[in-house]
């Protein structure tokens, strides 16, 4: 990805006041209400929990996703799954066949993996000026999506099915998101009608393999594969500890005997402003109680943060399976683009394009939840 240039900027600035005014009063609201010996044994404790309990088993999940994404590549399943999905791209999102491999490749891995076959040549030949921006909007609706499906599917039998509709939201989002910039790229480069697709059968006519034998092949592609989740677990650490923590803290409420200072305690701030939105929300996505709101939030800025917050949400039983197909649908289709985007369309060179590409796939993200809410309903009527 193309570096961020940094500006220089006055030492201290009205910035520093600000933002420090704000911290101060942040921690100070929470320290008075909590005590401030209990907020920061609370920090501690909901970080040392959510790394041992949370974040190992989000990268064991990664490890073993990785693992086999790269043993699926080496031995063609991932072609044969592109062969199979190419001729959907053109009606379903207007894009080259060649698209299906950017979605199937940000799906095993993550929201950037898009840019490098962006930047390729032999990729990129098949896709008109006003299509490759919208390569962004593509790859973060699918990406870590494997990661994100695994884990729902790994907290019970009872949440396969939930996690599958919520792949299926999450395509029906993307749909959204990409044919909204597709209008939006289309005005910016003036085109005013469809331009012939270029034949991309080629693209699918070969692949890459390693060298060696069938099993040497097949370690390797595990080993490697795997590493790939480790650094992927890794660079997760940062965003659910920190994020994880932090709404976790404004999700939840006191212990029953009180602030005490142990983990998992908060102010209830969320629930508070989730009391207000859930007559709204409750019917659009189903949520079964006004703390689900914090899954959504999250997921706008780091999906791994989003799903580290499942677990405590199942032990209180604050979520249902309807809940579980709606987290996948969202957080597979947001997974922290806000974090992302920014980064994703300036290394594409369209930097201009940047509000039309969030503001895409932000209604994008909504409509996959309101999709996976309301075929989850209409499952259970059929059921």
């Amino acid at each position: 990805m193309a570096q961020t240039v940094k500006k220089r900027v006055k030492a201290v600035n009205l910035e520093a006041f600000l933002i420090s005014g704000a911290l101060f009063l942040f921690v100070g609201t929470l320290g008075f209400i909590m005590g401030f010996d209990n907020m920061f044994s609370t920090v501690m404790k909901t970080a040392h929990v959510l790394l041992l309990d949370t974040v190992l088993y989000i990268m064991a999940v990664a490890v073993l996703a990785g693992a086999c994404g790269a043993v699926a590549v080496e031995f063609g399943l991932i072609a044969l799954i592109n062969k199979v999905l190419s001729p959907l791209m053109k009606p379903l999102f207007n894009l080259p066949g060649a698209a299906a491999i950017g979605g199937i490749t940000t799906y095993i891995s993550d929201n950037p993996a898009i840019i490098s076959l962006a930047k390729d040549e032999g990729f990129k030949k098949y896709f008109k000026k006003h299509q490759l921006p919208v390569l962004c909007n593509l790859g973060t609706a699918f990406g870590m999506g494997l990661i994100v499906t695994s884990f729902m599917i790994s907290r019970g039998k009872e949440f396969i099915i939930p996690a599958i509709i919520g792949n299926i939201g999450a395509v029906i989002g993307c749909i959204v998101s990409v044919r909204l910039m597709l209008r939006a790229t289309k005005k910016f480069y003036n085109v005013n009608e469809d331009i012939e697709e270029i034949d991309d059968k080629e693209l699918f006519e070969y692949r890459e393999i390693r060298d060696g034998s069938i099993p040497q092949r097949f370690l390797e592609a595990v080993l490697e594969g795997g590493r790939t989740g480790v650094e992927m677990g890794l660079a997760i650490i940062p965003g659910v500890l920190f994020i994880c923590t932090l709404v976790l803290m404004l999700t939840f409420g006191p212990s029953p005997e009180g602030y005490t200072g142990a983990a998992f305690e908060g102010v209830g701030f969320l629930p508070w402003i989730g009391r207000y939105l859930y007559p709204v929300l409750e019917p659009i996505f189903g949520f079964s109680s006004p703390e689900a709101l914090a899954f959504p939030v999250t997921a706008l800025g780091a999906v791994g943060a989003a799903i580290g917050l499942v677990p405590g949400f199942l032990e209180r039983g604050l979520i249902q399976a309807n809940d579980i197909a709606v987290f996948t649908a969202m957080g597979m289709c947001w997974s922290g683009y806000l974090s992302t985007h920014v980064a994703m369309m300036d290394a594409l060179g369209t930097r201009e394009l940047i509000n039309k590409a969030i503001i895409s796939h932000t209604i994008g993200g909504l409509v996959a939840g309101i999709s996976a809410n309301l075929i989850m309903k209409l499952l259970l009527m059929i059921l």
